[in-house]
């Protein structure tokens, strides 16, 4: 499991995953039903994304979000 403490941390986990998966910008982005910009930019770390998108793209690539109180275990 990755701590997420920032979108940057998210952005990195989405490119990561959507290179081990072979997938172009944009393959990935229309597989996700999102534009290539919104991919990119989540990608990137943008800070104002929006959040169900990002959730979806997320789950494209088979990563689930949790957000849990600090200093608990999953």
């Amino acid at each position: 499991m990755t701590k997420v403490t920032s979108t940057a941390d998210i952005g990195r986990l989405v490119r990561e995953r959507r290179k081990q998966a072979g997938l172009t910008l944009k393959d990935a982005a229309g597989m996700a039903g999102v534009g290539v910009r919104f991919l990119s930019e989540l990608e990137r770390g943008k800070p104002t994304l929006q959040i169900g998108l990002a959730i979806e793209v997320l789950h494209l690539f088979g990563l689930d979000l949790y957000v849990q109180p600090r200093g608990e275990r999953v």
